[in-house]
């Protein structure tokens, strides 16, 4: 059976590759401008505050900060900050090695981290960096998200929204939204955080 969660991978991992699941760690790796609580911003300004680590994903506890200096007092613990990326979401699946999806996520809004319009496949065939090439190339299966060509998390398991159809989008339904889809649209039921499913093209 496929893995759909990080919470179903984590004891697969080798121990030497569970760095990745920090996303402190992967970022420092990739050469960002970031930090954990207590170390001090290089410049005035907005920065996106996390988890450094979280398994249950949906952008639990994302947020943007504007930060100065020392960040002891104004960050919760566990959490580090990092330069903003802005551009378009793209999320990757590996099978063996091998692309096997990308779909482009859509914001419901620039401030809400937490909720999206939509995903859509794309033909984008973004280029790993060398450490998780060497990733993509040890594990069976293999997610890697990314904004304006930045990876931001990488995760052992594939995309689950789009795992069980053919759809070329999904829609996510929120739980202070009605569920309403057209004559061409279907529902899937699947709550994670906020949402409680997402519309899917109507299957044949």
């Amino acid at each position: 059976m496929k893995p759909n969660d990080d919470l179903q991978v984590w004891h697969t991992v080798k121990p030497e590759d569970l760095w990745v699941f920090d996303k402190l760690i992967l970022s420092r790796k990739l050469g960002y401008s970031c930090g954990p609580k207590g170390i001090y911003v290089p410049y005035p300004g907005k920065y996106i505050v996390r988890p450094c680590v979280n398994l249950l994903g949906m952008g639990r506890g994302a947020k943007v900060m504007t930060l100065k200096g020392n960040t002891e007092h104004n960050l919760a613990d566990g959490t580090f900050w990092c330069e903003i990326f802005k551009g378009r979401h793209l999320s990757i699946d590996y099978l063996d090695g091998k692309q096997i999806l990308c779909v482009e996520g859509i914001k419901k809004s620039a401030s809400n981290m937490q909720r999206w319009k939509m995903w859509k496949k794309v033909t984008d065939k973004p280029r790993l960096p060398k450490i998780i090439r060497e990733l993509r190339d040890r594990y069976k299966y293999l997610n890697v998200e990314m904004i304006d060509g930045k990876i931001i998390e990488v995760h052992f398991r594939l995309n689950p929204d789009f795992a069980d159809h053919d759809s070329p989008y999904v829609i996510p339904v929120y739980e202070d939204e009605q569920i309403s889809p057209n004559s061409r649209q279907e529902f899937i039921i699947d709550a994670e955080g906020e949402r409680i499913g997402f519309y899917i093209r109507k299957q044949r």
